[in-house]
């Protein structure tokens, strides 16, 4: 069989499924998770988790980054201005190019504050950076960022850490068919099913943190992500039946006509 890999920016990972790094009870306990969802990138949140500081636990100890990929991401930033400082900041201290930019509106429900966001993509690009975009779920921003740069459309399923599941299936089927970037569902999940509709709606990918470092068993609802993202991927490749319930009821009453005379 061919392989399915998850393709970003050019390169090639054998995951669909991206694993923050937070909210864990202890660093070592985020290691297993991530290990268990086996998960090939990591987001960091450069403002929050220590990744140079050689005096304190580096994530380094625990997650080797040569086999893993680490995504820098701008959680905690509310302008362009710092989200710009802390992506150039994380490239200084590992090289990174690939980044996740998430420029939020308000600190009760982390919606996306959409005008920052696309300012810093079109920076951010232009000077080298590939960038994946959380965003609402509007297919006209999703157009606006595709065409400013971004390497991957990251639409929030969800409030960050609500775990409602996917709100609106019709604009993340309208996403899907109008771009040719990678489409992650990202934040709000609450459960593995979540993500297995995630993938089944075609998305290419989904990113879970919040749902899996605060279950009741973090290593358990880990593996369940990591064979529920394989199950929806599996589900969209292998194209389901139609959903035709007339038809059903129809036969169904002919049987039953047939059958009393």
């Amino acid at each position: 069989m061919k392989k399915d890999n998850l393709i970003i920016a050019k390169k090639s990972f054998n995951s669909r499924l991206i694993v923050g790094t937070g909210k864990y009870s202890s660093m070592t306990e985020c290691a297993k998770a991530i290990k268990l969802s086996g998960a090939d990138i990591v987001t960091v949140a450069v403002r929050r988790v220590n990744i140079s500081d050689k005096k304190k636990p580096l994530l380094m100890d625990y997650l080797n980054p040569k086999k893993i990929t680490y995504l820098p991401n701008t959680a905690g930033c509310f302008n362009s201005k710092d989200a710009l400082r802390t992506l150039r900041l994380a490239r200084e201290i590992g090289g990174w190019k690939l980044v996740k930019l998430e420029v939020l509106g308000d600190k009760k429900n982390l919606f996306p504050e959409m005008i920052e966001t696309l300012k810093s993509t079109e920076i951010l690009t232009k000077e080298g950076f590939e960038v994946m975009v959380y965003c609402n779920d509007d297919p006209l921003m999703a157009k606006r960022l595709e065409s400013s740069g971004a390497c991957a459309i990251m639409p929030l399923a969800a409030p960050i850490g609500s775990g409602l599941g996917i709100l609106n299936k019709v604009n993340v089927k309208i996403i899907r068919s109008q771009t040719k970037l990678p489409l992650i569902i990202d934040a709000g999940l609450g459960e593995a099913s979540d993500a297995t509709i995630a993938m089944e709606l075609g998305c290419d990918g989904v990113l879970v943190n919040t749902a899996i470092a605060k279950a009741k068993k973090p290593f358990v609802m880990a593996l369940a992500f990591k064979n529920a993202v394989i199950a929806g991927r599996q589900s969209f490749l292998s194209g389901r039946i139609k959903k035709n319930l007339s038809k059903k009821l129809n036969n169904s009453f002919c049987w039953r006509r047939w059958t009393t005379h």
